[in-house]
């Protein structure tokens, strides 16, 4: 974990703070397949329900990210976990992503899960591409155009994946 970074699991206290570091990237609409106009109750809803685990990263006693962690699939497919980051703008580049993915990672195993796939990574994405392949996912598939960008247009999305 980086230092001075403490994840731990949300609390519905964290409501406020939690659609703080939320609503400006569903509002960008340039990294998540969500509604830019999503309401404040339906994006804590996403982000913390029932079917997943849900976590803060605190710097200082801010909370600075968030992560979630669910099952990718159900059935036979319940094996691979999924994921979902998103780091505030003030703290982009302090190594807080890197510091949820190996959480993620650690508490996927805990779990039982034995893969951890990405659905959706924007192809334009370029850090977020660089960081989960540097913690060992690789590239497995390529979906042509298959994210809405609102300035760049159409561009293409990967699946990302990793044995655990």
């Amino acid at each position: 974990m980086a230092d001075g970074v403490l994840i731990r699991p949300f609390r519905n206290t964290d409501a406020d703070a939690l659609w703080r570091v939320l609503e400006p990237v569903i509002r960008a609409g340039e990294t998540y397949a969500l509604a830019r106009d999503m309401t404040r109750a339906d994006a804590l809803a996403y982000w913390t329900g029932p079917d997943r685990e849900t976590f803060v990263a605190e710097v200082d006693g801010e909370i600075a990210g968030t992560y979630y962690l669910r099952a990718n699939q159900t059935g036979g497919g319940a094996h691979v976990a999924n994921c979902g980051y998103v780091t505030a703008a003030a703290f982009a580049g302090r190594g807080l992503a890197w510091a949820m993915c190996l959480h993620s990672l650690d508490r996927a195993r805990g779990c039982g899960f034995r893969a951890m796939q990405f659905n959706l990574v924007v192809s334009n994405n370029t850090r977020a591409v660089r960081l989960w392949e540097s913690l060992g996912f690789e590239t497995v598939g390529r979906l042509p155009r298959a994210f809405a960008h609102p300035t760049l247009g159409d561009v293409d999305a990967l699946v990302m994946y990793r044995l655990l």
